[in-house]
């Protein structure tokens, strides 16, 4: 028979409270140190919480609050940022790119309940993973649900709830998020013309 753990893995129904070992206590402690930290002068919180991610890199910016549920299942690409209130629930993998910001309050979920009444009360979950590409904008109080996956290059608006794939080089928005329209080559010149003018006001 599978364990409660070998089922979160492949996604099948599980009990969350019969999990082995205990990296959800681990979470917990890091994520408390590291919430009442100095963290914008003072490190060391920051990187011991970092030992319990699959991986991370040294400029990796987070803002407290944080919080995760276990930290081993989160993997950070190079050049992350993730504002004030950044909260997941990592019971599945969640994976982000390289250069990916996150506005404030973002939430990502990766375990999911059961339509059914009968079976929900039994407090079985299940876990879906979460993919987050490279050069990704996500804009405040998002919500990205389990099972998700947001292409790279995309910009997600605020407020959206984000239920379904996100394909490359778009923007989405809304409740449920779809796709607005692409982002195309006439907003690159538009923004390159703006770092321009940024770059001749010194």
């Amino acid at each position: 028979m599978m364990s409660e753990k070998e089922k979160q893995q492949k996604g099948l129904l599980y009990n969350p409270y019969k999990v082995e070992g205990d990296s959800f206590g681990i979470a917990r402690s890091l994520v408390k140190a590291f919430n009442e930290s100095e963290f914008w002068k003072d490190r060391t919180a920051l990187n011991q919480l970092r030992n319990i991610f699959k991986y991370s890199y040294d400029d990796i910016i987070l803002t407290a609050p944080f919080y995760c549920d276990h930290g081993i299942n989160i993997s950070f690409g190079k050049h992350f940022y993730a504002n004030t209130g950044l909260t997941i629930l990592d019971e599945a993998q969640v994976v982000f790119g390289d250069n990916v910001f996150l506005g404030p309050h973002v939430s990502i979920y990766t375990a999911g309940h059961p339509i059914d009444e009968s079976v929900r009360n039994l407090e079985l979950e299940y876990a879906k993973p979460v993919t987050i590409g490279s050069n990704v904008w996500i804009g405040g109080n998002v919500v990205i649900n389990p099972g998700v996956t947001v292409g790279n290059g995309s910009v997600i608006g605020s407020g959206s709830i984000v239920t379904k794939d996100i394909p490359d080089h778009c923007i989405a928005v809304g409740n449920p998020c779809r796709v607005l329209r692409e982002i195309t080559e006439s907003d690159k010149k538009e923004w390159q013309e703006k770092l321009s003018e940024y770059n001749n006001s010194f």
